[in-house]
């Protein structure tokens, strides 16, 4: 099959299209044939050997971190998906591989497709959806009447967390360009910082959740907007020792990020605050809760591009370089 892999870490190269093996379908699997994939920052962090110490994969691997598509074969003790069926979904981190023609994925991550979505509309979604699902509804529980700071809210992530969280009951204010401000607002935020014109620092406070996915210094100043008992949510700050012991990494490895994230975790509880990283995790069940919202037109994508498959490594390129607009980039197949 047809597919893109990264051979070597930072090689200039970067994805290289080729013929690799046609996936093995195990019992519990069903092999789906892409019809979309999204492009996510997480694909160039892997590209370019950000993640390999938490994430090591043994090279070349296919990139790629979420789909849609249809069933072509199902595993013997597949229950619940048929051949013909139109899903989409986000595999386990260790099986990663959506720029490619076919993936075998477990059924326990995979999803139906919502009826309402294109092909690409629901390839958008799932690493983006359940990162907003895990972050607002797990990790912080929301509660109607909360105040919600989303960073970055015309973002793949931001237009899916900002719908996510006034769904909720939520008030939800965002940080996002000029061009953007009347994007955000549809989508439902509340109030709405121009970063280009404001310090989203010195005009909001007394916040319950910060979900931050710029990092830096955006993050350390995201801490002086919350209120006592507040709590950020990362998905770009430093990872910290509760991921490692969730990743079942070695006590080397949750040594080494316990003491990445004791800066910004010194600074949270001199504020009364806490902070936590997050990365999300594959779930076919959270696919499920979350369609019913998608199909009611709660949740709605935002695609900015569509790309060829063929053109992966300049879809890759674009938004790496900041081109895209607002939403998220996809890959179709033709």
């Amino acid at each position: 099959m047809r597919a893109f892999t990264v051979e070597r870490y930072g090689d200039e190269a970067g994805l290289r299209a080729g013929e690799v093996p046609d996936p093995e379908v195990g019992a519990h699997d069903v092999l789906i044939r892409i019809q979309a994939a999204s492009v996510n920052p997480l694909d160039r962090m892997i590209r370019d050997g950000e993640l390999k110490a938490i994430l090591p994969y043994r090279l070349p691997v296919v990139l790629g971190n979420d789909l849609a598509g249809i069933v072509v074969e199902v595993g013997a003790a597949v229950t619940r998906f048929a051949v013909g069926d139109e899903v989409f979904a986000r595999p386990d981190k260790d099986r990663i591989g959506t720029f490619a023609e076919l993936i075998a994925v477990h059924q326990d991550d995979v999803a139906i497709k919502p009826a309402t979505l294109t092909m690409e509309e629901a390839a958008s979604l799932p690493l983006v959806a359940l990162t907003s699902w895990q972050a607002l509804v797990e990790r912080a529980n929301i509660q109607p009447g909360q105040r919600v700071l989303v960073h970055a809210g015309s973002g793949g992530l931001g237009t899916i967390a900002i719908q996510l969280a006034k769904h909720l009951g939520a008030h939800v204010a965002t940080t996002t360009s000029t061009a953007n401000v009347d994007l955000v607002k549809r989508l439902g935020a509340d109030v709405v910082v121009d970063y280009k014109k404001q310090a989203f620092e010195t005009v909001l406070h007394d916040y319950d959740v910060v979900l931050d996915s710029l990092g830096g210094e955006t993050l350390l100043k995201s801490l002086g907007v919350l209120k006592p008992g507040g709590q950020v949510i990362s998905v770009s700050g430093p990872p910290d020792a509760a991921f490692g012991r969730e990743l079942g990494a070695n006590p080397v490895i949750r040594l080494v990020m316990s003491a990445l994230s004791s800066r910004i975790r010194r600074r949270a509880r001199r504020r009364n605050v806490t902070y936590s990283f997050l990365f999300m995790k594959a779930s076919g069940d959270q696919l499920r809760e979350l369609t019913p919202l998608i199909e009611a037109g709660r949740i709605r994508p935002v695609v900015d591009t569509v790309f060829s498959f063929e053109s992966a490594p300049e879809a890759l390129e674009y938004l790496e370089t900041g081109r895209a607009k607002a939403g998220k980039v996809v890959l179709k197949m033709t």
